[in-house]
């Protein structure tokens, strides 16, 4: 009879696998990221984030296939100049060609909401803690 796993030894496993975001592995690198950003529709409020939030399009959050859950980053619109820090707590944008997707209030300080997305810069401020 072979043993039954116990949740001690599914740690490392989850760990894995919550390194790897859309099959990107976690950048922890902090290097500045730059391409498209998109921002979460209405639709998305309430539902459940990566890390276990619910999605709050009042907060200043973001989704990235590749930071860390809980890292911080500062978002620079390239074409308005305007800049706001926000905390990665999902994943995605699975849009082909973005690297964010940012919550309401974020889009709104980038000056992004009417457009809907936005050449940007991501600096990475702090990381998150490691798993």
């Amino acid at each position: 009879m072979q043993p039954i796993a116990t949740l001690a030894s599914l740690i490392p496993i989850v760990a894995a696998t919550a390194a790897v975001a859309g099959g990107q592995p976690v950048d922890r690198s902090g290097k500045t990221q730059t391409g498209v950003a998109s921002y979460y529709g209405a639709h998305h409020a309430g539902k459940t984030t990566a890390s276990g939030a619910p999605m709050t399009p009042g907060s200043l959050t973001a989704a990235s296939p590749n930071l860390p859950l809980g890292a911080k980053a500062k978002v620079t619109n390239r074409d308005t100049g305007k800049s706001v820090q926000v905390t990665v707590t999902d994943r995605g944008p699975y849009a082909k060609g973005r690297i964010l997707d940012v919550s309401t209030k974020a889009a709104e300080a980038l000056g992004m909401k009417e457009d809907g997305v936005a050449p940007v810069t991501v600096d990475p401020v702090e990381p998150a803690p490691r798993p």
